[in-house]
């Protein structure tokens, strides 16, 4: 199970750097109703994240992802598109980037958060990790690469678990703060919405480019 838990690290890690997806936390969280948003938006990624990570457990099984201990072709192949995908993404995001990052700005939808029902901020946070252009590629990468570690059901249910926790740290973070500082929240939460909104374009396409990079690399490995 430890090498499964180690090739999934790096994957939680980038799906848990997403500006837009912290930003929309910490706007949720600044509402009136802060607590009760952020807890439903949680849980929305939380179910996206698990969902994909599921769906691919379950096709990995009777699709022989694993043969012999050794990741099977299909799981190569599809490695190597998700990495190219990535790659092509990284790309188109760093063309569209601000030249300065003064100039960025948050998309038009966010500036309506304070008026969203409980279940369209449940339906935000599933949106935005398993509908999202870059955690649903790593989220799948993620599930193929346990259910080809050759690992029984529970350990692939528990790396995958250890997985989604990893990736749900960034859009945590705004309620563990809120909860803890109270009023110093505002300051403190203000200053991140500001740096993510600023600088969502390029490291979304850093993001993009590393981990579109080794995912090319793990396919061509197992493919060869």
């Amino acid at each position: 199970m430890g090498h499964a838990v180690g090739d999934v690290l790096g994957l939680a890690g980038a799906v848990a750097v997403s500006p837009l997806a912290i930003v929309a936390s910490i706007l949720i969280v600044s509402t009136p109703r802060g607590r009760q948003g952020g807890l439903l938006f949680i849980l929305g990624w939380v179910l996206g994240l698990a969902a994909l990570g599921a769906i691919v457990l379950a096709v990995g099984g009777p699709g022989h992802a694993s043969t012999h201990h050794h990741p099977a072709t299909w799981v190569g192949g599809l490695k190597l598109a998700l990495g190219v995908l990535l790659v092509l993404f990284g790309a188109w995001q760093w063309r569209r980037r601000p030249r300065d990052p003064a100039e960025a700005r948050l998309p038009t939808w966010m500036t309506a958060i304070d008026r969203l029902t409980p279940l369209k901020i449940l339906g935000l946070g599933l949106a935005l990790s398993g509908a999202n252009i870059k955690n649903a590629p790593l989220a799948i990468a993620a599930g193929a690469s346990i259910s080809s570690a050759g690992i029984g059901v529970p350990q692939q249910i528990a790396t995958l678990a250890i997985f989604v926790i990893i990736a749900s740290l960034g859009v945590l973070a705004p309620l563990v703060v809120y909860l803890i500082t109270g009023e110093r929240a505002k300051r403190i939460l203000g200053s991140w919405r500001d740096w993510a909104a600023q600088h969502n374009a390029a490291v979304m396409a850093v993001l993009f480019f590393v981990l579109g990079l080794k995912l090319i690399g793990d396919g061509i490995n197992i493919l060869t």
